[in-house]
Parts: structure tokens; C-alpha cells; sequence
């Protein structure tokens, strides 16, 4: 999208901190029961009642998880929700407020900032929680979003990493490893603009991949679904970072091992055909990739009939005792140490 340079840019020095809060949030409006004050004060408040609080907050920074050459703002503001949002479903809760914090540098205009809070509130309106306050203030380097996110369950819906038991079916919501692919034909077609900036890249084949790596969804319909099944997870955990990463965080909270098939992970069409293209083992993105926002989860052996027709999950294999190990049992049969090879933020380049 090419940027009119005429158009007039905002210093956020204009308004400061406080009327830049003014200006972001004058639209805000408060949705839920439980948010009794959200912003304007020193702190939210918030009333659940009978109900249990889950909170969780992740930081996003510059550079290290999001490239803007590829990422518009208002993906980046509607993906840096959702990322929270799936950390409250993954404890099969409800989220119901998030608080949003910013830093960015003075190379980002009002109207930049604008664009940003522009996925923030869309991501709220459509997952239906108040953004109930939050903070701003400079950044040295770049742009730094953290958001926290709150959400309700009742005590006996709660569901944990260590609840997992030997003969416990392991179960994944979706697919597994598109977002990972999206972000590979991304850093491609920036490389292939940094050489050539008049080429226009025809990202059409590739709009599935895209769409999981830019604009995710978090499974907030899962505890529902799962209310209606009749079936309570045992463990459970949202894909943040990898397959593999996420079951071996299961398997060592739970203390068990777990016999994953290679043949049973789900995988999106267009993944398939562009592994081929790139080259790639699609177990290998699959396991490694992350970022896919899915729900991994066990349940109990006697509750595969409630689940074994619905196409929103796959079964993918089951748990063992811990002295049986982790391992992948793939297409050949053959029976491989699973590793944890998915996303780490703190790794040496």
C-alpha cells in the first residue's frame, strides 16, 4: 500500500502522554457485567462475584516478535489481543478485559498510533471484552505493545498443564503450522522487494497462511463447545510456540510421557502445497512452527465418543507413563524422540 506523503502526521509530542490516552480511548464503550470502572481512574474495577479471575499479559516487541515491513498496525494491534485472549482459553475461562500498554519511538505519528488502536478496539468489540486502562510512554527503540488480558470461569471449569493422565487422549482444536508458512512467503516476498521495489507480489495462492500469520483468531468458542460435549480437558494449553513445545510443557507439568502421530496432525491444504514449494518437511513446521493460536488439550479415554465426529477437533495421540518417554510415532511407524524445537524469544541469533 503505497503511503501519501502529503498527508499530514500528528507528533505525538502534540498531545503527551494523558491526551494521547484521551484521544485513543474518548470511544471506548463498556460492554460486561463485571467491569464496574474501567478507565479514568488509578485502577479498573471489576466484579466477578462467585466466579474465578484468570489474568495474563504478554509484550510484543519490534523486532524481535513482529517485522512492520510486512505487519500492518491494525493486524498488529488485532493479533497483540488475540495472543492474550488465547491464554485465557487455553485455562478454559471466558476473557472479559484486557489493558493495553504502549512505547514507541517519535518515528511513529499520531496517525500510526491511531491505526495501531484501531485492531486493539476491533479485537475487543468482536471477542467482546472492555479495555479497562492500560498506559503509554516512550520508546528508545521502536514500538513495544503489552497487553494484559482478564478473564472468568467458574473453580471446577479451570483447567491447567499438570491434569494429565497416562491413557489421557491428546487433542487439538483446528490446524497446526499455516501461521509459521505465512510468515515464510512474508519474509520472502520482503526480501524479493528489498532487491526489486517495483515488483507487486500475487500473495493470492497463499491468502490461508497469510491470514493465520497477520490476523489469527483465539478459540474462545472452545469452552463452550466443550460445556456442550460434556467433556471437561484434563490439561489444556493454547500453540503459541510450537506443537512439539506445547505437549512436552503438558507432559512435564503432568508428569507423563505422551505418543504423538505423525499421521494424525491436521494440516490446511495450502500448507501442504506450499511445503512443496519451499521445500519443507510439513511434520517439521508443524511441530516447530507456533504462533497458530490453537488449543491443545487432553481428555479422558471414555470421552472419545463425545469428540470423534467433530470436525473442530483432531485427535492426535495419547499419554503414557512418564518413564515411557515423548516420543513421535511417524508415517513409517517408526518411533523418534519428540523435541522441542518451537519459538524462543531469548535464543542467540
Amino acid at each position: 500500500m503505497l503511503e501519501d506523503k502529503n498527508q499530514k502526521k500528528t507528533s505525538l509530542s502534540e498531545l503527551g502522554e494523558f491526551g494521547l490516552i484521551e484521544h485513543l480511548t474518548k470511544n471506548i464503550t463498556i460492554n460486561q457485567e463485571t467491569t464496574i470502572k474501567s478507565i479514568g481512574d488509578d485502577a479498573a474495577v471489576l466484579d466477578f462475584n462467585d466466579k474465578k479471575v484468570v489474568i495474563s499479559t504478554d509484550l510484543l516487541v519490534e523486532g524481535v516478535h513482529f517485522d512492520l515491513a510486512y505487519m500492518p498496525l491494525k493486524h498488529l494491534g488485532y493479533k497483540a489481543v488475540v495472543a492474550n485472549l488465547s491464554d485465557i482459553c487455553a485455562m478454559n475461562a471466558k476473557p472479559s478485559q484486557i489493558t493495553v500498554s504502549l512505547a514507541m519511538s517519535n518515528r511513529f505519528p499520531l496517525e500510526a498510533i491511531e491505526e495501531l488502536y484501531s485492531g486493539i478496539q476491533l479485537a475487543a468489540k468482536i471477542y467482546n471484552v472492555d479495555i479497562i486502562g492500560g498506559d503509554t510512554t516512550s520508546s528508545q527503540k521502536g514500538l513495544i505493545i503489552s497487553i494484559t488480558a482478564i478473564g472468568e470461569t467458574l473453580l471446577d471449569d479451570i483447567t491447567y498443564r499438570n491434569g494429565a493422565q497416562p491413557t489421557d487422549l491428546l487433542v487439538v482444536t483446528g490446524d497446526i503450522g499455516a501461521a509459521y508458512m505465512g510468515l515464510q512467503v512474508l519474509e520472502r516476498e520482503k526480501q524479493v522487494f528489498q532487491v526489486n521495489p517495483n515488483n507487486q507480489p500475487d500473495l493470492e495462492q497463499y491468502s490461508y497462511l497469510i491470514e493465520r500469520q497477520l490476523k489469527p483468531e483465539a478459540r474462545t468458542d472452545i469452552k463452550e463447545l466443550l460445556s456442550k460435549l460434556e467433556v471437561k480437558p484434563t490439561a489444556m494449553i493454547d500453540i503459541s510456540d510450537g506443537l512439539s513445545s506445547e505437549i512436552l510443557h503438558i507432559c512435564k507439568q503432568s508428569n507423563v510421557g505422551c505418543n504423538l502421530y505423525e499421521d494424525k496432525i491436521p494440516a490446511d491444504p495450502q500448507l501442504i502445497n506450499v511445503c512443496e514449494e519451499f521445500n519443507l518437511d510439513i511434520t517439521t513446521i508443524a511441530l516447530s512452527g507456533g504462533e497458530d493460536y490453537e488449543l491443545l488439550f487432553t481428555i479422558k479415554m471414555e470421552d472419545f465418543d463425545k469428540i470423534k465426529a467433530n470436525p473442530n477437533f483432531s485427535i492426535i495421540g495419547h499419554m503414557v507413563e512418564e518413564k515411557e518417554g515423548t516420543h513421535l510415532i511417524t508415517r513409517a511407524n517408526t518411533k523418534i524422540p519428540l523435541k522441542a524445537r518451537g519459538w524462543n524469544a531469548l535464543q542467540n541469533e
